[in-house]
Order: structure tokens, then C-alpha cells, then sequence
């Protein structure tokens, strides 16, 4: 028999709503991120949410309790939420600067650029004037910890003899600006670019060429580029 509650067996339609009751939250979650970039932050309601969760708009503001709260509960959960495994895999990186490069921009696409999450930034950019408050939770969950970060890791390359850096603070930018641009293209219907972008391409042609530019003289010559998928 399987290793399961008795209560389950003897009330099951109570153990199935227990169940349902611990999804909520993800699903609310999971709702409210689609809306929010597909219709903006401003455009979405709270009950198109709850409807899409399959609940009532009171079961919504049992969990969140203004469409602000649950905004921020999206960014934790879709992105500020992953910096403490990727602040744990930046002390665990065995591998050279340049390979680290390269490893974060490849999860970065994996783990937010591939997602729905990726449309987050773009409500950010078009909204955080009207909404100064989640602008100011945005750029203190995300753009700050991932700042300093990448920072952290243009450091290390230029403390271990890898990197030539005069302008840190500027560099930083260098390295974010073309990321970003790959998430608004991706919800921007090509509006940025005349033909379709290979996002693993791009990706590769864009850490080719930052590598070249930060990288010292003895430490370009070990530098190798992986096949373009």
C-alpha cells in the first residue's frame, strides 16, 4: 500500500482540497506573472487573476492582499528568488572568468530569458514611472543583487590576472545592456530587429565579443568559443 496519510484514505475529497489549498499560491502566482506580460501591470485586475487561478478574488486577497503585494510575490518568486543559488554557484565555480561568463550568461537565458518571467523587465521599463513603488522593489530585489554579482565576477577576472578593466562601474553596464536587449526582443514581436534572432547564437557571438574585450593578452589566447548550436 502506498506510504500515504490514512486521512487520505478515509477522506479523500478533504485530503484533495488540503492539496488544492497548498497549490494556490503557485498557481496565483503563475497566473498573475502571465497577465502581467501579456496585459501590463496597470491593465491587469485582480479578479482576471483569480478567474485564471481558478478562485475567487476574496481566496486571492487571502494570499496577497493588494495587486501591488502580489506583484512583488511574482518578481521573488520568477527572479529575486534565484540570486541565492546563483550567489552559491559563484563560490563554487572551479573554472576560469571567462568560462564563468559564459556559464551566466547561458543559465541567465535558461532560467529567466527562456521564461515568462523575461516579460518582467519589460513591464518594468514601461510602467516603473507610473508605478515608482515597484520600481523601487525591482531595482532592489533584481537590478542590485544582479549588479553586484556580475560585478563580483568582472573582479575576480581582473584579480586573477584574466581581465583588463579601467572603468569597472561603466564595464558593469556593458555586459547587462546587450542581455536586456535579448529580453525585449523576445517580447517585442521583432520589433527591434528586421529577421529572427537565434537567442544560443546571439548569445555566443555576444560573449565572443565582451571576452575579447576584457580579457588580458595572455588569458585571450586560451580562450575557445563552443559550436553554435
Amino acid at each position: 500500500m502506498p506510504d500515504r496519510p490514512v486521512s487520505e484514505f478515509l477522506c479523500p475529497l478533504r485530503a484533495k482540497r488540503a492539496r488544492r489549498k497548498e497549490a494556490r499560491p503557485g498557481e496565483l502566482l503563475q497566473a498573475a506573472l502571465d497577465l502581467f506580460v501579456d496585459k501590463g501591470f496597470a491593465a491587469t485586475r485582480v479578479e482576471e487573476v483569480a478567474a485564471r487561478a481558478g478562485v475567487s478574488k476574496g481566496t486571492l486577497f487571502l494570499y496577497f492582499k493588494t495587486k501591488e503585494e502580489l506583484f512583488q510575490a511574482v518578481v521573488t518568486h520568477n527572479i529575486a528568488g534565484l540570486f541565492v543559488q546563483w550567489e552559491q554557484e559563484f563560490l563554487d565555480f572551479e573554472g576560469s572568468t571567462p568560462e564563468m561568463l559564459r556559464y551566466c550568461m547561458r543559465t541567465w537565458w535558461e532560467r529567466v530569458g527562456l521564461t515568462q518571467a523575461s516579460g518582467i523587465t519589460k513591464l518594468i521599463l514601461a510602467e516603473g514611472r507610473n508605478f515608482p513603488e515597484l520600481a523601487d522593489f525591482y531595482r532592489r530585489e533584481v537590478v542590485k543583487p544582479g549588479q553586484a554579482l556580475i560585478r563580483r565576477m568582472l573582479e575576480r577576472g581582473v584579480t586573477r590576472g584574466e581581465f583588463e578593466i579601467d572603468d569597472m562601474d561603466h564595464t558593469l553596464y556593458a555586459v547587462i545592456a546587450p542581455m536586456l536587449f535579448l529580453m525585449l526582443w523576445r517580447h517585442s514581436a521583432n520589433a527591434c530587429v528586421d529577421a529572427e534572432l537565434d537567442p544560443e547564437r546571439y548569445l555566443q557571438a555576444l560573449s565572443d565579443t565582451v571576452l575579447r574585450g576584457l580579457c588580458t593578452p595572455g588569458a585571450r589566447t586560451t580562450l575557445s568559443s563552443p559550436p553554435a548550436s
